[in-house]
């Protein structure tokens, strides 16, 4: 026996020695010596406190290579995840169950436009010069350094990254914009199926033009919602970012106490891990920026240095029109546009499988843009649907776009600037140090006939579906500047400046109105330190004004005094998400009892799976509790008219037995961070026991759905898993632009068991900020790691 345990500590010994020797060599080396070929001097990248590398090159196309090179040491597994999802090649990598995922992607036809932009691409734009040297040394960095764990894990084989990857990856981050793929198809049937008394809760107005033609079949409504279903299901798979909102504002000088500009900003994406945003300081002559990258883009998306910033919001404009095609009864591969039969183009992909066969796809498109339910093979309808699309119809220069943002130091080139973003649609908040503040609604907006409400599935028969072609930049939301000195974007509809109707899917008001409320008053001086409670906001006034029309048949519907106090906490609350809130648990379990009650039996399970995961219910809400002859109320299926005392009584009884049964009986137990979890996850824990290995959290959170700080859960039963947030909080104060403030969510390095893989994660949810070190001292005083990368010989 003591010769057999002496042999396992021995192996037990020898495995764990192997474990951290084959975890170490994974990490970043971010000390000693590299050869990069390629550098024309060396480059010398010192690493702060957090990870964060601040690079100093010689000139720019040493700068975008050393860059390449550094962040695919932090997060080469999520740029190959991200082409992979974009590309339509995750089943090759993770088997069969993602094919559905690929077939998705590929019928959107994202690979096949950015292998033709990228056939018509200017390498010799100082964007593309940009690109290239990056990917050089993602490339670099792949061939001369172990795989990283997840590499070995899942059998994945090193490839070149290419240009077509990054415009790949940029198509996948315009399509987790576009909410009108996973929205008009609920909207459409409930006008088409329903009625209009029943789409009057959405706020939408009833337009008989524009609407589709033909009728749809049992199996065509099928199809739209599976393809609703499988859109929101690849993006919540794949566990990589998927953007959802954003807040921004900026303060002009005189409403500031330092007397000059202040920005803030917190975008709203999907958590997970590694973190979306990347920090990097990138310097040589002439240029210096502080910047949040994005996983294969050599260029900030976000960005300060001393003299100027910018954030970005979604802008939430209608870019995506979905289109039922009239197919020809004598050959199914034509469509009636503009007056005669039309042929469908085609083209076949395939899909590898690992440990699984090839798939062979045949795609089609019509004038219109790719015929989407393609993405459901042999089992779609017969009702060809395609999809517009701004991404692919427009030329969508925004490399450039970004590239020259990155340096835009005055109003003019910074509106230059957003005039060259296309799609997806985003709001860029601007300040600089000069004093100018500027906001642009940066997209190519779509003409559509007169008459034609592009919320509802288009008749491609018709003129409804046609782009005349696109307004000008000046037609869109803009300001520069403004008489009131603040500008605010949080992603409601903006006003007009032409008066033109913008269509598009965005957020509540509430959020914007709590931010301007705060804003706008005139006894108040922002600061660093204000700001930050602004950005930290935990509550909302969208919850007081649902549950005002309410108040009075929850009280009738409370038994006993115990209940009777409940409503009175609802009554009295005024909207607050603190870890400590139980009013909050409870009117997020009665929202999710309501919704059910009210929608299910109308909709049907698949329809009301989808309704919930979009904005336009959010919209719905207040409208129907604020109106009690909504047809809502009645339940099919029972004899009696049922009113909404009714299921307002029936909401309240589920909302108190589901927390009685999640959290006990005490309901002074109830609290918002028992309730209300985050955990970041990595696109393999969402397996046992790689969970614990890879996944961070979980993590009470305070905030909800809708507040200043938007840690925000989907409409559901408690628990309230977190889904999206603040994917960083940066301030920025002119006056003194080399001391910004930020946080990463988790933290800078996407290497498991690295010492930044979740350094933040704590600090973030405590909402508290750490600087982002800028001038030549700070950097020096806080740097704890220099790797210098040297030219090869």
């Amino acid at each position: 026996m003591k010769r057999t345990l002496t042999t396992l500590a021995v192996i037990i010994a020898a495995t764990a020695a192997g474990a951290a020797w084959y975890s170490e060599s994974s990490k970043p080396q971010r000390s000693g010596e590299l050869a990069l070929a390629h550098l024309d001097a060396p480059v010398t990248v010192r690493y702060d406190e957090r990870g964060v590398p601040h690079i100093q090159a010689a000139n720019e196309a040493d700068l975008y290579r050393a860059l390449g090179f550094v962040h695919a040491q932090d997060r080469l597994f999520q740029m190959e995840m991200l082409r992979r999802l974009a590309r339509g090649e995750l089943a090759e990598a993770l088997g069969a169950r993602l094919v559905d995922t690929d077939r998705l992607f590929r019928t959107l036809g994202i690979r096949a436009h950015a292998d033709d932009y990228a056939r018509k691409m200017d390498m010799n734009s100082p964007a593309a010069k940009a690109l290239l040297a990056y990917l050089d040394g993602i490339n670099q960095f792949q061939e001369s350094r172990p795989a990283p764990v997840e590499f070995d894990l899942l059998g994945i084989e090193k490839r070149p990254f290419t240009v077509e990857d990054t415009l790949s990856v940029a198509g996948y981050m315009a399509y987790s914009f576009a909410a009108a793929f996973r929205t008009e198809p609920v909207l459409t049937y409930v006008r088409d199926e329903l009625g209009a008394d029943y789409l009057k809760a959405f706020d939408l107005e009833w337009h008989p033009k524009g609407v589709v033609g033909q009728t749809l079949a049992t199996n065509d409504w099928n199809d739209l919602n599976r393809l609703a279903r499988l859109s929101q299901q690849a993006l919540v798979e794949a566990g990589l970012p998927q953007f959802e909102g954003s807040n921004a504002w900026a303060v002009s000088g005189r409403r500031t106490a330092s007397g000059k500009p202040l920005l803030a900003g917190d975008p709203h994406i999907r958590f997970a891990v590694p973190a979306v945003w990347y920090e990097a300081q990138l310097s040589y002559p002439g240029f210096n920026l502080y910047g949040h990258h994005q996983a294969l883009n050599p260029t900030a998306s976000l960005g300060h240095n001393e003299r100027f910033a910018w954030s970005l919001t979604m802008f939430q404009n209608d870019d995506l029109d979905l289109i039922a095609e009239k197919s020809n009864p004598d050959n199914p591969q034509q469509v009636w546009y503009q007056g005669r039969w039309v042929d469908l183009e085609q083209r076949e992909e395939t899909i590898r499988v690992k440990d699984g066969e090839p798939i062979t796809l045949t795609l089609r498109r019509s004038a219109h843009g790719p015929i989407i339910n393609d993405a459901l093979g042999a089992a779609a309808g017969k009702t060809p649907i395609a999809m517009w699309w701004a991404f692919l119809e427009t030329e969508n220069p925004i490399l450039d776009a970004f590239y020259q943002l990155n340096r835009a130091n005055t109003l003019d080139k910074a509106r230059a600037a957003a005039e060259k973003i296309h799609a997806p649609g985003l709001n860029v908040i601007w300040a600089n140090a000069d004093g100018d503040i500027g906001w642009w609604a940066a997209a190519k907006l779509p003409q559509r006939p007169d008459g034609v409400n592009p919320y509802f599935i288009l008749d491609g028969s018709s003129a409804a579906a046609d782009k005349p072609g696109f307004l000008p930049f000046s037609a869109n939301p803009q300001e520069e500047n403004p008489e009131r000195g603040y500008i605010v974007s949080a992603n409601y509809q903006p006003q007009s400046p032409t008066g033109v109707a913008i269509p598009g899917y965005y957020n509540l008001p509430d959020r914007g109105q709590r931010l301007n409320q705060k804003l706008a008053q005139a006894d108040v001086k922002w600061d660093l330190n204000n700001s930050q409670a602004l950005q930290l906001d935990p509550a909302t006034g969208y919850a007081p004004r649902l549950l005002a029309p309410i108040l009075d048949e929850l009280r009738t519907a409370a038994a006993g005094e115990r209940e009777q106090q409940l409503v009175e906490q609802l009554a009295s609350w005024n909207g607050d998400h603190e870890l400590d809130s139980v009013p909050a648990t409870l009117f997020n379990q009665l929202t999710y009892e309501l919704t059910n009650a009210a929608m299910r039996d109308e909709l049907g399970d698949a329809f009301f799976d989808s309704l919930l995961q979009t904005r336009a219910l959010d919209v719905a809400l207040p409208r129907l509790t604020a109106d009690a002859g909504s047809p809502w109320w009645d339940k099919r299926g029972t004899e009696p008219v049922e009113k909404r005392a009714d299921i307002v009584k029936a909401a309240w009884q589920a909302s108190l037995a589901h927390l009685q049964k999640a959290f006990g009986d005490d309901s002074a137990k109830w609290n918002w961070g028992s309730a209300h979890p985050l955990t970041h996850n990595h696109p393999l824990g969402q397996q046992q026991p790689l969970d614990r290995l890879f996944n961070v959290g979980a993590f009470a959170a305070p905030g909800g759905h809708e507040t200043p700080n938007n840690l925000s859960h989907r409409v559901g039963p408690a628990p309230w898993q977190v889904i999206y947030g603040p994917s960083t909080r940066r301030l920025i104060d002119l006056a003194d632009g080399a001391h910004g403030l930020g946080i990463n969510p988790v933290g800078q390095s996407g290497v498991p068991f690295d010492r930044h893989y979740a350094d933040q994660a704590e600090a973030y949810i405590k909402g508290e900020y750490l600087q982002m070190h800028f001038s030549e001292e700070d950097v020096k005083a806080n740097s704890r790691e220099t790797l210098v990368l040297k030219p090869a010989n």
